[in-house]
């Protein structure tokens, strides 16, 4: 089954662009695939079109082979924007071959270890930062059914807080903590802010509060920092969503460096580089958390993925407080019940896309380009409102 054409569509909120690549088969089988890249979406589409060559007539079977052509056979080393390319590639052949096959994808990479998959929400605090107004929007989480929520409480911060903003922050969790109760897993994301010492003072001051992990205490590529923060703290720390392929884990897996690996399924390359590397942590005794901030299409396969993984440790989910209208793309959504998503039915993703949404919605350009909005999350006080109005 060989794909012969793709349209690319980008739908856009009001701090990020979510792209979707249709692959079209000489067998009438289409399949999708999803993706997000802060501040390159237009470079990514540009790139898409630079490939062409490898996609046109390339067998959707063929996975491995489709790695090599864009990791190997273009020769400079891959980047960002070549396996999120290569992620909406490959996530549409593996919605194909589930189809052609008229199976679920989980049951195409080793079968479900579980019937539902644990999630925590995050994109639900884009209210004002105090105490009080946290406090409200978490409870708000709860109520909802879920069992785990993350938030960054550290406004711009970047290398160190001032004291005002350290104690500001530490208030926010206390807050949050309070709202949700002990059975309600807390996850603190730190976007890779904190030079080492503010780091591990922020771990130290939060161990009280058992969260389920730190994400990204220091620089992303800074894996001397993860080191030096990991052995001074009993806070699990997670890291990986910037780390996209799996050889760009290496360091982090010889020595141990997290507790909890986090792969993004559309800017690693797709949903196999991404179960290769999961796998791997399992055998250095790592749990996997993905990192989720997509659609119906990355949402869903973030699902197929989690209920192949005997390590899998809880998956993020945003379209419940956040752009919500994104749930529109396709059907039937995979939505979280009470704390959890459920295994996925029909075939492929097991989601029907409404192309002409895509077309209605799709994301409009200045001088050709589709911009990026962003989060300019290390200069302005007010990112995590996320483009709310």
């Amino acid at each position: 089954m060989k794909i012969t054409n793709y349209e690319v569509f980008t739908l856009s909120t009001g701090w990020r662009n979510l792209t979707y690549l249709m692959i079209e088969t000489n067998e009438g089988i289409v399949g999708f695939g999803e993706a997000h890249i802060v501040g390159k979406t237009h470079t990514v589409r540009e790139y898409l079109r630079d490939i062409r060559r490898h996609i046109i007539g390339h067998d959707v079977f063929d996975i491995e082979a489709l790695y090599e052509k864009i990791t190997l056979l273009d020769f400079g080393a891959p980047g960002q924007v070549a396996m999120t390319g290569l992620a909406l590639v490959e996530m549409a052949c593996w919605d194909c071959i589930g189809k052609k096959l008229r199976q679920p994808v989980y049951k195409l990479i080793g079968g479900a270890v579980r019937t539902e998959i644990p999630a925590y929400a995050n994109g639900w605090y884009t209210v004002e930062r105090t105490p009080e107004a946290f406090h409200a929007a978490a409870r708000r989480v709860v109520e909802r059914g879920y069992r785990g929520l993350k938030f960054d409480p550290f406004g711009n911060g970047n290398m160190e807080l001032s004291r005002e903003q350290y104690f500001q922050a530490l208030d926010l969790v206390e807050a949050v903590a309070d709202a949700v109760g002990p059975n309600v897993q807390m996850f603190i994301e730190m976007h890779g802010r904190f030079a080492m010492h503010q780091a591990l003072e922020v771990c130290k001051d939060l161990e009280k509060f058992k969260p389920g992990f730190v994400e990204e205490p220091c620089r992303p590529l800074d894996v001397g920092a993860l080191k030096y923060v990991i052995s001074h703290t009993t806070v699990p720390v997670a890291a990986g969503e910037r780390l996209y392929l799996a050889t760009a884990y290496n360091e982090v897996f010889r020595d141990r460096l997290v507790n909890i690996v986090q792969p993004d399924i559309s800017q690693c390359g797709g949903l196999m580089e991404v179960k290769k590397i999961c796998s791997t942590a399992e055998t250095l005794s790592m749990m996997a958390a993905p990192h989720n901030v997509g659609g119906i299409i990355a949402t869903a396969a973030n699902v197929h993925l989690m209920a192949t993984l005997r390590n899998g440790k809880i998956l993020e989910h945003f379209n419940d407080f956040s752009d919500q209208y994104v749930k529109n793309v396709g059907s039937p959504y995979p939505e979280v019940v009470n704390g959890y998503f459920q295994l996925p039915t029909g075939y492929g993703w097991g989601v029907e896309v409404d192309v002409e949404f895509l077309r209605a919605h799709q994301a409009r350009g200045e001088d050709g380009v589709i911009l990026d909005p962003g989060l300019n999350m290390y200069k302005s006080e007010t990112w995590n409102k996320r483009g709310q109005k």
